[in-house]
């Protein structure tokens, strides 16, 4: 998509997770793609027009690549164009034979435009915190953030105005990496031990990018591969299994907190 011009838009329902934006096909349609972006959990297109497409995938929803018979892609993946499936809610043709599915079964993924200049301002943006890959989120930061925070720190790392794109698998990871319980409260971990959990959380999400993210049910690749990281997984999903850390006697065990699932192992996690 990077540099390429959409040929053709479709938009094959009114709505995903909330409607789409009046007249999406019609504002996509001729616009070329100027950059490709990603603020938290979310894709960003910045096109020619002014406008910034906004992509959330949802909890189902995949982005697929597939190519016109004969034509060269500007990919190593592609598959050959098929018939629109059930499940194909928006197509992009761009110019260069490339056709960009959104495939969302659930239909918990969203889409928006809005002007370029204004992106930090939209209602979907603005309240994110840093992202974990950033500079802006260190052990400063995030001691200054959790200071008497009486939540868990698991909740507080899933808030989004904390810090953008942690969700549920990696900060079940990251915790125990660190060996700090999710039960904990926030603001009563000390500045040595978030210290050593940033860059924790760094490593498990770079592993997590380099075997191409976790696939548990729906989550695909752009190429329909599957992801491997959840190979790796030391505590999510392995209730009763013994721990992984080294030295370590203890069980993994299962708990929900806040309607979500958190794995961890009551012996070494304190």
């Amino acid at each position: 998509m990077a540099g390429a011009r959409i040929a053709r838009a479709e938009a094959r329902r009114p709505d995903l997770r909330w409607p789409l934006p009046e007249r999406m096909a019609e504002r996509l349609t001729g616009a070329r793609v100027a950059r490709l972006g990603r603020r938290s959990k979310y894709l960003l297109a910045d096109l020619d027009t002014g406008e910034t497409l906004i992509i959330h995938l949802g909890m189902s929803g995949r982005m697929l690549v597939s190519g016109a018979a004969g034509r060269d892609m500007p990919g190593q993946f592609h598959h050959a164009h098929s018939a629109p499936e059930k499940h194909d809610h928006v197509i992009l043709d761009m110019e260069n034979g490339a056709r960009i599915t959104f495939n969302d079964a659930r239909r918990f993924g969203a889409m928006d435009l809005t002007p370029t200049a204004d992106l930090d301002a939209h209602w979907l943006i603005a309240p994110l915190g840093p992202e974990p890959l950033g500079n802006a989120f260190n052990e400063t930061y995030l001691a200054d953030r959790l200071q008497g925070r009486r939540t868990p720190i698991k909740a507080a790392l899933l808030d989004q105005r904390i810090v953008a794109g942690l969700g549920n698998i990696y900060v079940c990871e990251a915790l125990h990496r660190a060996g700090i319980s999710p039960k904990r409260h926030a603001g009563r971990i000390s500045a040595a031990r978030i210290a050593k959990l940033v860059p924790v959380i760094r490593e498990v999400i770079a592993e997590a990018i380099e075997a191409g993210g976790s696939s548990l049910r729906d989550y695909r690749q752009a190429d329909g591969e599957l992801g491997y990281f959840q190979h790796n997984f030391r505590v999510y999903d392995r209730e009763g299994a013994p721990c992984s850390t080294p030295g370590c006697s203890g069980e993994i065990r299962r708990i929900v907190q806040s309607g979500r699932s958190s794995f961890y192992c009551p012996t070494c996690q304190r």
